[in-house]
């Protein structure tokens, strides 16, 4: 059966989907950009402001779901410009450890929700 996530310390989904959905231990987590839950404004300082707030949202709705990034198994990272790749890399790379970093993927696409310059899924599951 499946479990719908949701959390006010990750920002509101903007149409027909929510934050998360959980299946047989395994958490789907919908892309998140750079929203701040609370201002409901997007964090564009600098793409590593972006990075981190991107990461931020991902980290409440894993919280809501009792999983940490320990738990994350695989990323999907959709980006706006590769020439961000190694800036994107250095603020990722305070989130999960090498050793145990999950798969992953990083893509430049034409065009993100609200033109933002990142966009990330997660998959988790506890237990594995």
């Amino acid at each position: 059966m499946k479990k719908i996530i949701n959390t006010t310390h990750a920002p509101a989904p903007v149409g027909p989907y929510n934050q998360a959905a959980a299946h047989n231990g395994t958490l789907y987590i919908s892309g998140q950009i750079a929203l701040d839950p609370e201002t409901g404004k997007l964090v564009q300082d600098s793409i590593e402001a972006e990075t981190h707030q991107v990461m931020k949202n991902i980290k409440a709705v894993l919280t809501e779901a009792g999983l940490t990034f320990e738990d994350v198994l695989k990323c999907s990272v959709f980006v706006s410009d590769m020439g961000n790749y190694s800036r994107i890399n250095a603020v990722y790379a305070e989130y999960f450890d090498e050793d145990t970093a999950p798969a992953r993927e990083l893509v430049e696409v034409a065009n993100l929700p609200k033109y933002v310059n990142i966009e990330i899924s997660v998959i988790a599951a506890s237990g594995v």
